[in-house]
């Protein structure tokens, strides 16, 4: 059986958040080769500055599986994640973190704070950055173009 694209799952979030007004990025959750969890931003949408991506698939995944610690999961994202989602992914003990682009501005991972190489960073994904980063990267300033144009 073919394995699915995790992170063009990924991409289908992230265009359905644009479609919503969001800033067009997707998380998607997987457990062996099964989705458990898959998000696009909501931060307008719910008024919650705390509605990334990332943090709604981790908390669709906890309440799925009953658990708090999503070990051996992993987490396919279209943008680097931010220092607060990055933490996020280190409290729920996820496995690997797939990315696209980075995010030099907001990114804490390989840009910015690079949270997980802070002494203080009790747990640490394997990380594979620039899968689909051009891809990514196009989508965002797209996004942001458009916005500038109305």
């Amino acid at each position: 059986m073919k394995r699915p694209d995790y992170m063009a799952l990924a991409f289908d979030e992230a265009e359905a958040a644009a479609v919503r007004g969001e800033v067009p990025i997707g998380a998607v959750i997987v457990q062996g080769n099964q989705v458990v969890a898959r998000a696009g931003n909501r931060t307008r949408e719910l008024n919650d500055a705390t509605a990334h991506a990332e943090i709604l698939a981790i908390r669709e995944a906890s309440n799925r599986l009953g658990q708090e610690r999503l070990t051996g999961l992993d987490l396919y994202v279209t943008l680097e994640p931010c220092t607060m989602c990055a933490a996020a992914i280190s409290l729920a003990r996820l496995r690997r973190l797939y990315f696209g682009a980075a995010d030099d501005k907001g990114g804490a991972v390989v840009s910015g704070v690079r949270f997980y190489a802070s002494p203080t960073c009790h747990h640490a994904p394997d990380v594979y950055a620039g899968i689909g980063e051009t891809r990514a990267a196009e989508m965002l300033k797209s996004f942001f173009k458009d916005r500038r144009e109305l």
